[in-house]
């Protein structure tokens, strides 16, 4: 099975670090919150939370997020018109038990924002590389919420615009594991 045999909209998503300069509209936004809103997740805890910042229309926090980025992230970032905080509750909030699946949730709620992105023809690029500590004190998450990672949302941008290191990876062609590295029958190593 290829990407040419997958949904278009799966098959093609890839993590650009070039972005246009054109606005994310309100009502993507809110389209791909929405998306997220929707995700299943264990015992319908919803663990997760987004914090947006918008170029445009709130440079004030988008500059907040992006100083929370690792430094080679905002080399690229800082040209992406929307950045997003992802966040998860360490907790169920029925009992206060660790949900050690708050984790799993928020990917599968970020999943689906990716797939309503890709529908909307936008592209993003998720980044583990933030200081989470840092983020949760300036972003005012309350006790018992993780930062997880950032995403920079935008549409598509010229790879020409980047420095030379970072345009030869997005040119790069996209590498996946073979599905016999990751999808095993009944044991691990079992051929599919």
């Amino acid at each position: 099975m290829t990407p040419s045999t997958l949904h278009p909209l799966l098959a093609s998503r890839f993590s650009p670090r070039a972005f246009s300069d054109a606005a994310v509209g309100i009502e993507d936004q809110r389209a791909l919150m929405e998306a997220a809103r929707w995700a299943s997740s264990c015992f319908n805890e919803q663990p997760w939370s987004f914090i947006l910042g918008d170029r445009h229309q709130h440079p004030e926090d988008f500059a907040r997020i992006l100083d929370l980025l690792a430094p080679a992230n905002q080399v690229w970032a800082a040209a992406a018109p929307l950045l997003v905080v992802t966040a998860a509750w360490r907790n169920f909030s029925r009992t206060g038990a660790e949900n050690m699946h708050a984790w799993h949730d928020l990917g599968l709620a970020v999943g689906q924002l990716t797939v309503e992105a890709s529908a909307r023809g936008l592209v993003l690029h998720q980044m583990a590389g933030l200081d989470r500590l840092r983020a949760a004190r300036t972003l005012g998450l309350p006790e018992g919420v993780e930062v997880a990672t950032a995403i920079a949302i935008g549409h598509p941008g010229d790879p020409e615009q980047l420095p030379e290191a970072l345009r030869s990876r997005e040119k790069a062609p996209r590498v996946r594991k073979a599905l016999s590295e990751i999808a095993f029958a009944g044991l691990f190593g079992q051929a599919l």
